[in-house]
């Protein structure tokens, strides 16, 4: 068995940081990242906050060879998944939700009027590397009902 202290680099240490300058990733939504290789040097996973604005949905995506945690901090989330995004689920506050390796999905905000704030966590440290557009599924899931807010 390896010894841990072995795996820690000699510049490796501790850090807080706050969050960065949002951007827009390729599935449209918007991202505020923390923890990643560029702001750390992480080399297995990355952290950040998405908000999905009220009605709004990403892109129809997976994560090529990245599994996905994610934390529901307010608002509700509902996620077309599968082969065909032929599965659904909703999340809300203090919710969480797994995404394995490869799994297509499509997420969105399930309210017309609150946004959906979430922590995510992937085994990708580059984040945005990983995503795979998938327009072929787009316009495949039904609509959804809407909550109120």
């Amino acid at each position: 068995m390896p010894n841990p202290v072995d795996a820690i680099t000699p510049d490796a240490t501790c850090r807080v940081l706050r969050a960065g300058p949002a951007f827009v990733g390729k599935q449209g939504l918007s991202y505020t990242p923390a923890i990643s290789a560029e702001s750390v040097g992480a080399r297995g996973l990355h952290m950040q906050i998405v908000t999905i604005p009220p009605g709004a949905r990403a892109k129809a995506h997976k994560h090529e060879g990245h599994e996905t945690a994610i934390h529901i901090l307010s608002g509700r989330s509902g996620m077309w998944y599968g082969p065909a995004l032929e599965h659904h689920a909703e999340a809300g506050p203090g919710d969480f939700v797994y995404i394995p390796a490869d799994m297509p999905h499509l997420p969105y905000n399930a309210s017309e009027t609150e946004p959906c704030l979430a922590v995510i966590s992937r085994t990708d440290p580059n984040e945005q590397e990983s995503v795979v557009l998938l327009p072929e599924l787009d316009a495949i899931p039904p609509a959804a009902p809407r909550a109120s807010g």
